[in-house]
């Protein structure tokens, strides 16, 4: 589907593996012209190789950056400004904190999954937008998860800390709606990513159960009775960075398979 975003410039976390390699290779796909990262540089490049083999498509910049450090992301805002002119589009995502219970959880934990979980999106909404301002718009898309409806056991750090991005994000699109800027949340539901293996191995461990068991567990309330794709959720960020979708801000849209059973 041609979601009318080609030329566009675009900066995407969290690009080396799972949901943020998804996003960059649909907007590579697109002809949006790309600023990547991840923490992890080696697996960025080969992610980078791999995009441009796939999309058939080269002006994507990879750069090492920790977004949960501000001077990182600074950085990167600055390469992508550099490179393409500006930032239409920012894809923000980051590693979910880890699988804990709270009596387990230690100050650093909290510390940690607080910069890694919100801050990141503070730097990168705080760097991105007077360039989106400068550039007449533009459209933020948060990943969350459904945790934000819905908690999920043994994520009490993720639970309580997505609901701040939430909060965030909803108070951005009514600020920034008079500079043509939209800011709106995707929520998924287990993907098929690095972050759900490792929740079924820690639901593994605490349970003393197989990984079938594990995966079934998790599984529960999906009606579909799968994973999601990366790509399934890659379609749905493409979108909201559409015209096509040029009257929704301040939305979070859920891509679960029906696993949150609130009506609402």
């Amino acid at each position: 589907m041609d979601y009318g975003i080609s030329g566009k410039s675009a900066v995407v976390c969290g690009a080396s593996s799972g949901i943020g390699r998804a996003v960059a290779l649909e907007f590579a796909k697109q002809g949006v012209r790309l600023t990547i990262c991840s923490r992890r540089e080696d697996e960025l490049k080969a992610a980078t190789l791999a995009i441009k083999e796939q999309s058939k498509f080269d002006e994507i910049i990879p750069v090492r950056a920790d977004v949960s450090k501000k001077e990182d992301v600074d950085d990167l805002i600055s390469r992508a400004v550099t490179q393409f002119g500006g930032v239409d589009l920012l894809f923000t995502n980051a590693a979910g904190p880890k699988p804990m219970q709270f009596l387990d959880t230690t100050d650093q934990d909290w510390i940690n999954a607080f910069q890694m979980t919100l801050m990141s999106v503070v730097y990168l909404s705080r760097a991105c937008i007077p360039v989106m301002k400068q550039r007449g718009g533009g459209s933020i898309v948060n990943i969350v998860s459904i945790s934000v409806k819905q908690p999920v056991q043994n994520l009490v750090l993720s639970n309580s800390l997505r609901m701040a991005v939430v909060g965030l994000a909803k108070t951005l699109s009514t600020e920034l709606a008079k500079y043509n800027i939209r800011v709106n949340n995707v929520c998924p539901g287990f993907t098929k990513t690095p972050r759900a293996e490792a929740l079924v191995q820690d639901t593994m461990k605490r349970e003393g159960i197989s990984k079938d068991e594990a995966t079934s567990r998790l599984l529960s309330d999906v009606p579909f009775k799968r994973m999601a794709e990366p790509e399934e959720v890659a379609s749905l960020v493409a979108f909201l960075c559409s015209d096509q979708a040029k009257f929704i801000t301040g939305s979070t849209i859920f891509v679960d398979g029906g696993a949150v059973k609130s009506a609402l």
